[in-house]
């Protein structure tokens, strides 16, 4: 994972804690509170600590594929979502940030960081299966 504030995986950790609570107005609430504090770098920072949490510690570095059947008939952010992760395991922070501004850009932003919180914590339950 790149280098981010330390007050981005505390606030990544918020944002699982109230999912993982079921409280998606509270997710919303601490995204809203990072955005008031730190802009949207800030959301980037805490989207990009949540995919790191979906994808794990030691994966093998190299290039890695989109297995998503269906992807072009999903809804928004269920693709930027799968698009998000993708970048985050291959290390391509450009598209990473162009996915995120191009999700704001088209009013998605609130939607697709609402669906990486959910993705992050249904990641992690099915890990911990």
């Amino acid at each position: 994972m790149t280098d981010v504030p330390p007050e981005a995986r505390d606030d990544a950790a918020q944002v699982l804690h109230c999912a993982l609570a079921g409280d998606s107005d509270a997710v919303v609430g601490t995204f809203d509170a990072v955005v008031d504090r730190s802009g949207v770098a800030g959301a980037y920072d805490v989207a990009w600590c949540l995919a790191a949490a979906m994808v794990g510690d030691g994966v093998p570095s190299g290039t890695w594929t989109l297995d998503f059947p269906g992807i072009d008939d999903a809804r928004y952010d269920a693709r930027w979502v799968a698009r998000f992760i993708s970048a985050y395991a291959n290390c391509d922070i450009p598209t990473g940030e162009a996915l995120f501004g191009a999700a704001l850009a088209d009013g998605q932003l609130p939607d697709c960081l609402l669906t990486l919180a959910g993705s992050a914590v249904a990641t992690l339950r099915r890990r911990a299966a």
